[in-house]
Order: C-alpha cells, then sequence, then structure tokens
C-alpha cells in the first residue's frame, strides 16, 4: 500500500534529524508546519556510514542502528504530538546535502536546523548554507524560540522573480490571521560596488520615493488577492539593512525572503544574530527558491533513490 507521502498532489513537509540538541524541536515544528497546510510529514536522517566524500562531522560516526534509532523516536514524537499527521521515516545513506538538495524537488517544505554550537557563530552550518541556495522547494531554517504572534515579514525585491516570495508570504500571513510587513532595500549608487555614495542634495529622498513606489506596485496584484491581510510597507536603504532585519528577525514570527540572483540576503539572515552572545533568539526563515536547481547538479543514482523514497513509500 501507498503511503500519503507518495502522493505528487500533496507533496510532503520534509524534516531533516542528525541527532543535535535542537533535533527535537525540529520535528515539533515541522509536525505543526504539516498540520498547518494538511500535508504528510516524511522525516529524514542522512547516514554518512557509507558516504566515501569529505566528512566535516565531530567524533565518531553513529552506528546505522543508532540512526534508526533516532529516526523511530523522532517519529514517535511527531504521531504523539499530531494524531492527525501522517508520519513516514527513512534513513538515507550518503552525502547530506547532496540527498536534501534532491528531496526538496518533491517536497512541499524542508524544514532544517542550524548548527548546535554558540551564538559567537552565527552560522546556519554546511549542509543548511548549501541548501539555502540550492533547494527547489521553500526552505524554513529553524535559529531559536521567536513570538508566536508577531508579524509575518517578507522581504521584497520588487522584481518579477520575486513573486514567489510574495505569493508565498501573503498566502501564510492569511493563513494565520497575521499581519505582514513587506520590506524593501533599495541600495545607494556605487554601494554594490563598495564605492562610497556621494550624496547629491535631494538624492536620498527621489531614492526613497522611487523605492517606495516599487514596492507599491510590487504589492498591487497581493493586495488585491488577499484583501483580508493587513499590509505595513516598510522601506530602508542598503546602510540600514543589516538593522532591519535583526530586529523584524527578534519580533516577527516568520521571515520569509527569496535567494535573490547573488544570495547576498540568504547571507545577512545567516549572519544575523541576538545581541547577547549565547543567545539565540530569532525567528524561523522561509528561503522562497529562485528556480529548481539544473538536473546534473546530483547524481543521478541519488536522483532515482530519493525520488522512489518519496514518492513510493510503503506504510
Amino acid at each position: 500500500m501507498r503511503s500519503d507521502v507518495s502522493n505528487p498532489r500533496n507533496p510532503p513537509v520534509v524534516v531533516a534529524v542528525n541527532g543535535s540538541r535542537i533535533g527535537p524541536v525540529l520535528v515539533d515544528l515541522a509536525a505543526a508546519e504539516a498540520a498547518l497546510y494538511r500535508a504528510p510529514l516524511l522525516i529524514v536522517h542522512v547516514w554518512p556510514g557509507r558516504y566515501t566524500g569529505a566528512y566535516r562531522g565531530r567524533g565518531a560516526v553513529a552506528s546505522r542502528a543508532d540512526a534508526q534509532r533516532l529516526l523511530d523516536l523522532s517519529a514517535r514524537r511527531a504521531r504523539l504530538l499530531r494524531a492527525d499527521v501522517p508520519v513516514t521515516s527513512y534513513l538515507f545513506d550518503g552525502g547530506a546535502a547532496t540527498l536534501l538538495t534532491e528531496a526538496s524537488r518533491s517536497a512541499r517544505l524542508l524544514v532544517l536546523g542550524h548548527r548546535d554550537e554558540s551564538c559567537a557563530r552565527p552560522t546556519w552550518g554546511s549542509t543548511t548554507a548549501y541548501l539555502a541556495h540550492h533547494s527547489a522547494c521553500p526552505l524554513m531554517i529553524y535559529r531559536g524560540p521567536a513570538p508566536s504572534q508577531g508579524p509575518v515579514v517578507v522581504a521584497v525585491s520588487a522584481r518579477p522573480e520575486g513573486d514567489a516570495t510574495l505569493g508565498y508570504a501573503f498566502a501564510r500571513a492569511a493563513l494565520v490571521d497575521a499581519p505582514l510587513v513587506a520590506m524593501h532595500m533599495w541600495t545607494r549608487p556605487g554601494a554594490a560596488e563598495g564605492i562610497p555614495p556621494a550624496v547629491r542634495p535631494g538624492a536620498y529622498v527621489e531614492e526613497r520615493a522611487a523605492a517606495e513606489k516599487a514596492l507599491a506596485e510590487a504589492l498591487v496584484s497581493w493586495t488585491a488577492r488577499f484583501p483580508d491581510v493587513v499590509v505595513e510597507r516598510l522601506v530602508v536603504s542598503d546602510s540600514e539593512m543589516e538593522y532591519t532585519v535583526g530586529r523584524a528577525l527578534r519580533r516577527g514570527r516568520l521571515m520569509v525572503a527569496g535567494i535573490g540572483l547573488s544570495g547576498s540576503f540568504a547571507e545577512l539572515l545567516c549572519s544575523a544574530r541576538e545581541d547577547r552572545a549565547g543567545v539565540r533568539r530569532t525567528s524561523p526563515t522561509v528561503l522562497i527558491p529562485r528556480m529548481v536547481p539544473a538536473a546534473d547538479t546530483v547524481a543521478t543514482s541519488s536522483r532515482a533513490h530519493v525520488r522512489s523514497v518519496l514518492h513510493a513509500i510503503d506504510t
């Protein structure tokens, strides 16, 4: 018999666990996402025991039996928490980045976590950072507890390729009955090349007005589709962006952003952290892919194996 996870019309929420301290929280978050979207949940662990590439882990590799035990406990936790969500688990062998990239092609949402280390190193970790640029589905990155009643915050590029990001943010805000903060950044002339901008009299006002107009135009069609979503517009210059993003991550319930042409905004989100060392309180971030990765980025054998797992898991 085929599992609900195999239904292409209702793709699963996929969460990857690796035995870190935040693993149970990731499972809880992914189960809540699956319940919110009435989707099945697939919990995966990538065991590196037969992986022949470079391994960056610390200490000994857990046994396959330990890896399976981790999956079984995670699945049991998800079922106890959300009895209405179909839960399946699967143990992969190989490289995590490669296999999870392929899994993202058939998933509704991929949920990953940050490093287990101190906030003195505010990075997502190598696998999460790789998926932030290569995931084919929306990628949710958990970085610590955040307000449950804050707004959904979306970074608006005001370019046509940003429509997917806006669509996701508006739909999410409507689904959870939350206000939406639409944040748009404009770049001062020369700033992108690292050249200190020469500001002529009145230029700042003109640049800001142009940015506000671009944001308003980008929001027109989406506010018409979601008239019940309360939208607050926020326009900032590139010099204000880092500070603004930090505040948004601390006060919002969710940050939604596109990968972007250069991936620089994803890097900015990666480095954002709470001012107090050792404290990690930033909202989950959902990154919306710009495009599906090229087929040749994943080995053919890995593609076929992961695809078969997501589309034909036996119950």
